[in-house]
């Protein structure tokens, strides 16, 4: 028993560990990765280097083409290494067109599905309104693509996904965690500005993932798929969540019920992760 297990764990591939093209090609089935607009399109902010940043080629934004499970798809990879994976004008064009191509794809007879990989603190504060607008645009064809096929969203990674992104997520047919992701409106660092030390202390992990955390997302019901961070176990978590096909209630559609679990909480004494749950477990 003990040797199946260190040759299980031995096996196992980080997915948080990737680059956002490497977690796109790895999802993907084998040979089939095709990647639109790479880093040879020189596609990249002309806002960055007016404020002296370094652009990236690519805008922090990866947008692969292939087969998932046989069935085309498309994996777009926003990468948390390159300024906290904001989003500004460009690489939140290249999402928003990605989707909009695979909804056209399933207008004209091609069921393209889609999976966005979400690293991200949400608008590039550099960009402003363009990355506000943007991200508008990415949650408006996340909607129209979902009418056909599903569309899953992944957090995988410690950088989170937060901002007008996790509204995007919250839009996704199904959306799947590890244990290392974060999901929340506002990052921790904006909370305790806005709140205050004693409301919300940014340096405490131990809490901030007991509130926003993989796990505790799950818990909660917010996501609808918690697994370990393995590529493969990640791949299987995907191929079963397309086989289920289009959710028969969106999440977005179930606001009232979260609106009724969220009048319940008592916000005159700070939150806890017990509290938390319960209030969306409805105990």
């Amino acid at each position: 028993m003990v040797e199946q297990n260190i040759a299980r764990l031995l096996a196992q591939r980080s997915f948080t560990e990737l680059g956002a093209r490497e977690r796109a090609r790895a999802l993907l089935d084998a040979g089939s990765f095709r990647e639109l607009l790479d880093p040879f399109a020189r596609l990249m902010s002309p806002w960055l280097p007016k404020q002296g940043i370094v652009p990236q080629a690519d805008d922090g934004v990866v947008v692969a083409k292939g087969l998932i499970d046989g069935q085309p798809a498309v994996v777009i990879a926003i990468e948390g290494a390159f300024q906290g994976g904001s989003l500004g004008e460009v690489g939140g064009a290249k999402i928003a067109g990605a989707l909009e191509l695979a909804a056209e794809d399933n207008r004209n007879g091609t069921p393209t599905r889609a999976v966005l990989l979400l690293e991200t603190g949400g608008v590039r504060l550099q960009e402003a309104n363009l990355g506000l607008a943007a991200i508008a645009e990415i949650q408006a064809a996340i909607v129209e693509l979902r009418q056909y096929q599903p569309v899953i969203g992944l957090v995988a990674g410690p950088v989170g996904c937060f901002g007008g992104m996790s509204i995007a997520a919250g839009l996704c047919s199904y959306l799947l965690v590890t244990r290392e992701a974060r999901l929340g409106l506002n990052g921790p660092q904006v909370i305790e500005q806005e709140a205050g030390l004693d409301e919300y202390d940014s340096r405490d992990r131990p809490f901030i993932w007991s509130l926003t955390g993989g796990e505790q997302r799950h818990a909660s019901g917010l996501v609808d798929g918690y697994v370990a961070d393995d590529v493969e176990a990640i791949r299987r978590q995907l191929h079963g969540l397309f086989a289920k096909g289009k959710p028969t209630q969106e999440r977005s559609r179930r606001h009232a019920w979260f609106l009724e679990r969220l009048r319940a909480v008592d916000t005159t004494v700070q939150a806890d992760a017990a509290a938390v749950r319960n209030a969306y477990q409805g105990a």
